[in-house]
């Protein structure tokens, strides 16, 4: 009962304060040398891709007081450290100042489902493929033999990946609680906004610059005046009933 009561207090603090290294910390300590978090951006919207992002801490040391810090920048990068949280609590500003430092401290490797792809086998089984690839490419861009350690991956959810061949724990709220799920989660949303960003050059019409192809009434109003377009989600309810 004292235990149960201690970690929803912790749970309680984390909410109010942002997310922590509390259990990488606990898991490093466990013995786990590299500790990923991932998270996935996309699932709503009617259209574009689903991007999902895997991320781990570079110069593994734990507690963070002990991670090498740019001595010219420290007061600076205390702050951003703090500032990771989930990627939802951030404003769009925020989320860009904090893209090349989660870059600079974390490998990072980056997951993407097209809308093709989310048609074929639903958006679910799409997000799953997101994050194995997105682990392939962490493993591609860390050094080589460092992926051979024993490590764990932390998801954020109620769901593990399928017919996936690592050591997972999914985490409720864990964008909001783990410190390397919400730099995940803060990655793959300034990745897809751009990408969304981009689209908005090549289809202006829908706004996706704006919603970023989410179902706002401005999105909903120009698909219904334009019909879908390449990028539009076909097997979603929205589009098909706009499509002729």
């Amino acid at each position: 009962m004292a235990e149960n009561l201690k970690e929803k207090t912790s749970k309680k603090r984390n909410y109010l304060t942002g997310s922590t290294f509390e259990l990488e910390e606990k898991l490093s300590a466990e013995g786990y040398e590299i500790i990923i978090g991932i998270d996935e951006v996309g699932r709503g919207p009617l259209a574009g891709p689903v991007v999902a992002c895997a991320t781990t801490v570079r110069n593994f040391q734990f507690p963070i007081s002990n991670f090498q810090i740019n001595s010219n920048d420290q007061i600076s990068n205390d702050k951003k450290w703090d500032l990771i949280r989930d990627s939802k609590m951030l404003s769009e500003k925020q989320r860009e100042s904090l893209f090349d430092f989660i870059g600079e401290n974390f490998h990072v490797g980056v997951g993407i489902c097209d809308h093709r792809t989310i048609d074929r086998v639903n958006i679910l089984e799409a997000s799953f493929l997101a994050m194995k690839s997105a682990v392939a490419s962490l493993s591609r861009n860390m050094k080589h033999g460092t992926w051979n350690k024993k490590k764990i991956i932390l998801l954020d959810g109620n769901k593990q990946i399928p017919n996936f061949s690592f050591e997972q724990r999914a985490i409720v709220s864990g964008d909001k609680l783990i410190k390397s799920i919400s730099a995940s989660s803060i990655y793959a949303k300034v990745t897809r906004d751009r990408m969304m960003e981009e689209m908005h050059k090549i289809y202006p019409e829908y706004n996706f610059a704006q919603h970023k192809g989410y179902g706002t009434k401005m999105h909903m109003d120009a698909l219904k005046k334009h019909g879908p377009c390449e990028i539009h989600r076909k097997s979603f309810r929205p589009v098909r009933k706009c499509m002729v």
